[in-house]
């Protein structure tokens, strides 16, 4: 194989796997810069690019998907593609797509003036769930109460808006909990090494001052969220959610426990990746949405609803590689079980491979 690929290395990213990968397997790659002014020019021998894009890195949220775009319609082989990514970190992109391929969505409700989501609260039945069209791990996701919670939430989206990166210190708790448990990702530990107690805590503080820089650049960046209310039903009695993803023909499960004292599992950092508790009825929804959407991989966050039917709450093209790599085996798109863990990173690309000519 001639070097055909191109990845964009950002540390941190699936790239750091990518690179690793390619070197084990002995395949050619270029690495290539989307961001430079030249970038159509540097992939102008490609056949095949692949780049982790964060949902919180402004300068992606602004061009990603038209570069995506651009390069299929020059031809070349893109992970994530269209159909894959468009929709990524956009709630409200999501129910539209979800509501028209006929997926089991939980209900949920977009309004674009004051007056309309203002009526709408008059009739609506509370608790209700507010939403963010951006946000990841739960951030920007809050439990409404009443109409008069309701209310306050609409005044606030069509006056000052929302900044789209919640404060650091919002969820203290539940990012307390996620470092803790996963200080350092599973597939990257050494056997046998028993990590230092304080290793957890210290990252913590030793990252502080710069994540709080951090979120200060990329809210000045993002556009604040206002213009629109997003709301989905609250679906009662979940105490844990299920996470899907699918990659290719290969489905990951897992079980992810709601905190306690709230109704939120993502971004909990408490999760059962024994596939007996994964109900296979949500296994099989993600790859039937999976196929009518033509998508290369999807993380599906689900509830159970009524008679125990999976309702989607949301949708991803990625998610942590921990959380894939942790599931002890993968199913199928007959639903049969395999055994053994699989790298979300190595899948990927083996398919992005497997798809050119």
């Amino acid at each position: 194989m001639n070097s055909v690929l191109g990845l964009y290395l950002r540390p941190g990213s699936f790239s750091d796997r990518w690179v690793e990968y390619c070197r084990e397997k002995g395949i050619p790659f270029k690495p290539v810069d989307p961001f430079r002014p030249d970038f159509v020019q540097q992939a102008e021998r490609l056949k095949a690019f692949a780049w982790h894009w964060a949902h919180d890195d402004p300068r992606a949220v602004l061009m990603a998907r038209q570069v995506t775009f651009a390069l299929e319609t020059k031809g070349l082989a893109v992970y994530p593609n269209s159909a894959t990514c468009w929709h990524f970190d956009d709630k409200v992109g999501q129910k539209y797509l979800l509501e028209a391929i006929g997926a089991p969505l939980v209900p949920s409700y977009v309004f674009y003036d004051r007056e309309s989501a203002l009526q709408w609260i008059e009739h609506a039945s509370f608790p209700k769930v507010f939403k963010l069209r951006r946000g990841a791990g739960s951030s920007n996701v809050r439990l409404v109460r009443s109409a008069a919670d309701g209310r306050r939430l609409v005044a606030r989206a069509f006056r000052t808006g929302f900044n789209p990166v919640a404060p650091y210190f919002s969820d203290w708790r539940a990012k307390l909990a996620r470092s803790r448990q996963h200080g350092e990702p599973p597939d990257q530990k050494t056997q046998g090494e028993t990590p230092r107690q304080e290793t957890w805590l210290f990252g913590i503080l030793r990252r502080l001052p710069r994540s709080i820089r951090e979120i200060a650049r990329v809210n000045r960046l993002l556009q604040k969220e206002r213009g629109y209310v997003y709301f989905q039903d609250f679906i009662p009695a979940n105490w844990f959610d299920t996470r899907v993803t699918v990659i290719g023909r290969r489905a990951f499960g897992c079980i992810r426990f709601a905190r306690k004292g709230d109704f939120r599992a993502s971004g909990s950092g408490h999760a059962d990746w024994n596939p007996k508790h994964v109900d296979m009825a949500c296994v099989q929804a993600a790859f039937t949405v999976t196929s009518r959407m033509g998508a290369q991989s999807l993380a599906f966050d689900f509830v159970l609803g009524p008679g125990r039917q999976p309702l989607i709450v949301e949708i991803s093209y990625c998610c942590p590689p921990y959380s894939t790599f942790s599931c002890p085996g993968h199913w199928d798109e007959a639903l049969t079980w395999h055994d053994g863990h699989i790298r979300p990173e190595d899948a990927i690309l083996e398919d992005l491979i497997r798809s050119l000519p």
